[in-house]
């Protein structure tokens, strides 16, 4: 097929979206599969919150680097190679395992490359939206990426948990490893315009250092833009801490069972990807800041909280059922405001940033998570601990239930991340105080 003849536009995206549905089903299983594998190794929740600090960390560092490397570079050629970064390291996983030495701090090595290609990967894929389709189809583009993301984990933990069961870690692996190539294929099949060259954008020019940084002037300048990442740096740092705890707290309080942990997240994934079609074919509310805000406070509320105060495989499913479905709504919106108001060709250096601040936390709650669970909370939370009389009505006693008193803390700040913005004006008036960057003439 000649240059000419291949997708450009939504057609493009859509292929670009196929091969994301196939590619992130076999990562949703290994990360499933990895989960099991490292609490039945350990029986701890550190183990587990180590990978995601380990995962997180180098991607926050190498943000702004990446997205000064995103706007200078071919940003296909930026998400290919995330794609094989993330490929190999998925290789060295099985090497290990078929070799029979795989330990769990082997996993803190290949999330860390994962997480440093993944710091390449997301602005270059967020910018690249930009280019290819109209800023109407901005918040259904993200609809469309979320039901990709959360259709693979609808039969990703139920599939993860059978061939876990029968055939074990290496064949999983061996799957994600065949299942990623889809989306590199993708890629290489379609055409991605590099965006269109702004004023501001030549403006911002300079040293490779001074481009890297340049994503943090821009946003503190625009308070309303800071504003906004503050609401996901709080929410974020809070649903960190709950979701770090709540795989590790159901297979407590269930004896390992990883079908139970399975179905809840199947469900969750159900939830998750009726939340991305509503999106897909809405485009989020008129008024985008509402469907983050009241996002939040939904997920907080409904679709963290109930995990602690309940033992029930019922409620369980249906919280992570409504959590699930606030995400898309959450994200996309946010997204779509984003991509309105910042010139296409800066995408990658503020976009880049923009994660940074939101992330900003995300390595401390990972690391506070597993500790405050493990040395504090289940000791206090055990038969006859420290806390079991005042608070073990409300949460029950015995494994996991430390655990459920962290997570129903964290549902409810989480909750109070989308509470706050509509005190004030500056963040709440968003869209009316900053005018869409379309609005600018092109450089010559």
């Amino acid at each position: 097929m000649t240059q000419s003849n291949r997708p450009t536009g939504m057609t493009a995206f859509l292929v670009l979206w196929i091969g994301q549905v196939v590619s992130l089903l076999g990562t949703a299983m290994t990360q499933f599969a990895l989960t099991i594998w490292a609490f039945e190794e350990t029986g701890q929740a550190t183990a587990l919150a180590l990978v995601g600090f380990f995962y997180i960390t180098p991607m926050l560092l190498l943000s702004p680097f990446a997205g000064a490397v995103v706007d200078r570079s071919n940003r296909k050629m930026m998400m290919i190679v995330s794609d094989l970064g993330a490929g190999v390291a998925t290789i060295t996983v099985l090497i290990l395992f078929n070799l029979g030495i795989l330990e769990v701090w082997h996993l803190y090595i290949t999330a860390a490359l994962t997480g440093a290609t993944e710091s390449f990967q997301w602005p270059a894929y967020s910018a690249s939206l930009s280019t290819m389709i109209k800023k109407e189809q901005y918040g259904r583009a993200h609809g469309l990426t979320s039901l990709a993301e959360n259709g693979s984990r609808i039969f990703a933990p139920i599939l993860g948990a059978a061939l876990f069961g029968f055939f074990g870690l290496g064949t999983i692996l061996l799957i994600d490893i065949v299942t990623f190539s889809a989306s590199v294929g993708a890629l290489l099949f379609i055409i991605i315009p590099q965006p269109e060259k702004t004023e501001e954008g030549e403006a911002s020019r300079g040293s490779f250092l001074q481009e890297s940084m340049f994503g943090f002037r821009y946003i503190w300048k625009r308070k309303s833009l800071l504003g906004m990442q503050t609401v996901f740096l709080v929410g974020n740092f809070f649903a960190t801490i709950a979701f770090t705890l709540i795989a590790p707290m159901i297979l407590a309080r269930t004896g390992s069972d990883e079908i139970i942990l399975g179905s809840v997240q199947s469900v969750g994934a159900v939830g998750g990807v009726i939340g991305a079609a509503i999106m897909g074919a809405w485009g989020g509310p008129k008024k985008l800041v509402h469907g983050v805000f009241i996002g939040w406070m939904i997920s907080g509320f409904l679709g963290i909280l109930p995990f602690g105060l309940s033992q029930s495989t019922i409620i369980w499913a249906t919280t992570s059922f409504i959590g699930a479905t606030m995400i898309p709504l959450i994200n996309g919106s946010n997204q779509a405001i984003w991509q309105r108001k910042v010139p296409a060709d800066l995408q990658g250096r503020v976009f880049s940033i923009r994660r940074l601040i939101a992330w900003l936390v995300n390595p401390l709650g990972t690391l506070i998570a597993g500790p405050l669970a493990d040395q504090i909370m289940e000791p206090a939370m055990a038969v006859n601990g420290a806390l079991s009389s005042s608070l073990g009505w409300i949460f029950g006693t015995g494994p996991g239930a430390g655990m459920a008193v962290i997570v129903s803390f964290s549902g409810l700040m989480a909750a109070f991340s989308g509470l706050w913005p509509y005190f004030v004006r500056i963040v709440r008036e968003i869209e009316v105080i900053m005018p869409d960057h379309d609005q600018a003439v092109p450089a010559d």
